[in-house]
């Protein structure tokens, strides 16, 4: 059988070019050099207290952990292995997507368009599932293995609870549920909702976790949020803590799984 062309050095280029000016721009635009924080942009409505499902300000350190996987990615690019990779033929344009439209996201949200804003989101969300689909058939290369892992995994779920909570922005922005008491029951719902989704991630992925455990994170925060905010509500909080808990123990079981099965196997092979 025919092996696939390397790719060529200026796809690849191109690629690295992209995430790194995605990731300024995100830099630029999210306040870390002195402009508008993302929690005060959009009149506060991504604020940590704006919505019963907006997760604790601690919660957005995640993106230091995206940002350097996605530095990684970049440079990894660069490599004889990279330019092999069948897989990453197919994954390099969406990743380079994926760093554009997070920047788009930043910039919409400071021009306060928060509609804008989960349409942007959305489509990222979409992309990173994309990635996450082609991620599926098993990479060969140890390296590539672990990059795609460690940088798409905690980037799409924290990603997927990010859109929840931009959703439930952009909606209180309408006014939608304002002081209604089905609100706290929803919010209930959907943290419950999202620990499926991660647990789905899971099982579509044969037990690989990093973005389940994103999702755990993610979810955690929205309980941290509830417990010691302007907007507290127990019954959200212990919502969130107990699918943060449930998702967790579900993904420590099936890595503990893939482990066991891998480690058979090798038995069986020698």
């Amino acid at each position: 059988m025919q092996s696939t062309p390397p790719a060529s050095i200026s796809s690849r280029i191109i690629c690295a070019a992209a995430v790194f000016a995605a990731i300024a721009g995100a830099f630029i635009g999210s306040g870390a050099l002195g402009g508008t924080p993302i929690a005060e942009a959009a009149g506060g409505r991504l604020g940590s207290d704006s919505t019963l499902l907006a997760p604790g300000t601690g919660a957005f350190s995640i993106w230091s952990v995206v940002y350097l996987g996605l530095v990684v990615y970049a440079i990894w690019q660069l490599t004889p292995e990279a330019a092999r990779s069948a897989t990453q033929r197919r994954i390099r344009p969406l990743a380079a997507g994926s760093a554009v439209l997070n920047a788009l996201w930043i910039g919409v949200v400071q021009l306060g368009w928060l509609g804008a804003s989960v349409v942007v989101m959305l489509f990222l969300l979409a992309v990173l599932a994309g990635i996450f689909v082609l991620m599926r058939p098993r990479i060969e290369g140890r390296a590539e293995r672990w990059i795609m892992g460690l940088t798409f995994g905690p980037y799409l779920g924290w990603v997927s609870v990010a859109t929840v909570a931009n959703i439930a922005a952009w909606l209180s922005s309408l006014g939608v549920g304002a002081g209604a008491t089905w609100t706290v029951a929803l919010a209930c719902v959907l943290v419950v909702v999202a620990a499926l989704i991660g647990a789905l991630t899971v099982a579509f992925s044969g037990g690989r976790i990093a973005a389940a455990l994103a999702m755990v994170w993610g979810i955690a925060w929205i309980g941290v949020g509830r417990s010691d905010g302007g907007l507290e509500s127990g019954t959200v909080a212990t919502a969130a803590y107990c699918a943060a808990g449930a998702l967790l123990l579900f993904a420590l079981v099936s890595a503990a799984r893939r482990r066991s099965r891998g480690n058979a196997a090798t038995a069986v092979a020698a």
